[in-house]
């Protein structure tokens, strides 16, 4: 009976201490990234979390937003929005990066709001997202750029450090903290309305020409033409100068509408589309 119990007690220990010796394997073989280690299109670098904060900030992340980051990492941005009361979901080539991060997604308790998932951002659909966030090369934002033209209108872009070419971002924003000095400007830029082309407008035809959140052109009425100026587009809002009247509008596919002031008085106008330039 002792020998029994001695044996009994002996294989409890022994299968106690397999036990403890997997799981220290299991927590000594957990994926760990390296900063620097190559990526399919680039070398990874965590973002500073004073940086992701603010870039959250500039885009004005609210839990009515789907945030959607572009070559995700660790998951810190996605996390973080999730933690905003976002929805928010990474895009991840590396399988090891999206398995480590929804590993931080459950341990911050955003595992339900922050998804994950494997694959190559320029072939996964993104166009549902309300902001996009991103740290690439800018070789790689300009790749991208003709797709983020055709989000919906008012959509936020968010680029850590890199910019897009001679598409002129509408804000930047720097952090002066030491641990984002490498890497510590936030780029944001609102996907613009399409208007280029010819519009039929109440007082004539009205031709346009765009670049990017910017457009000029002019009104031409019988044999006069009048400058259209100061054409800026903010998402589908779109202010611009006739003369010396400005007006105010909102842009919906092929239809222009909204306010003009002229002696003292607030009037509405309107506008078609009636040839796109090809």
């Amino acid at each position: 009976m002792i020998t029994s119990r001695f044996v009994r007690q002996s294989l409890l220990m022994l299968c106690l201490s397999l036990i403890v010796a997997c799981a220290r394997i299991s927590v000594s073989s957990e994926y760990t990234p390296e900063v620097g280690q190559d990526g399919k299109d680039v070398a990874w670098v965590p973002t500073c979390q004073e940086l992701v904060d603010k870039m959250l900030h500039v885009a004005k992340v609210t839990p009515q937003d789907f945030v959607v980051d572009l070559g995700s990492g660790d998951g810190c941005l996605v996390i973080t929005a999730a933690k905003r009361g976002a929805r928010s979901m990474g895009i991840e080539y590396n399988p090891d990066m999206v398995a480590l991060s929804m590993r931080n997604a459950a341990r911050e308790g955003v595992a339900g709001k922050a998804q994950f998932i494997q694959g190559d951002i320029f072939e996964t659909d993104f166009s549902q997202a309300t902001v996009i966030t991103m740290f690439l090369l800018e070789s790689l934002n300009l790749q991208l750029r003709p797709q983020i033209l055709n989000l919906k209108p008012g959509t936020r872009v968010v680029s850590n450090t890199f910019t897009m070419g001679e598409w002129t971002a509408d804000q930047v924003a720097t952090v002066e903290d030491s641990d984002c000095s490498s890497y510590s400007k936030a780029y944001l830029w609102i996907a613009p309305a399409k208007v280029e082309g010819t519009w039929k407008f109440p007082q004539g035809e009205l031709t346009l020409e765009q670049h990017f959140q910017t457009f000029s052109g002019a009104l031409k009425s019988g044999s006069k033409s009048v400058s259209v100026t100061d054409g800026k587009l903010n998402g589908d809002l779109a202010t611009f100068t006739i003369g010396n009247v400005k007006y105010t509008g909102r842009v919906s596919g092929n239809t222009m509408k909204g306010t003009y002031e002229s002696g003292g008085s607030t009037l509405q106008w309107s506008a078609t589309m009636v040839g796109k330039k090809m």
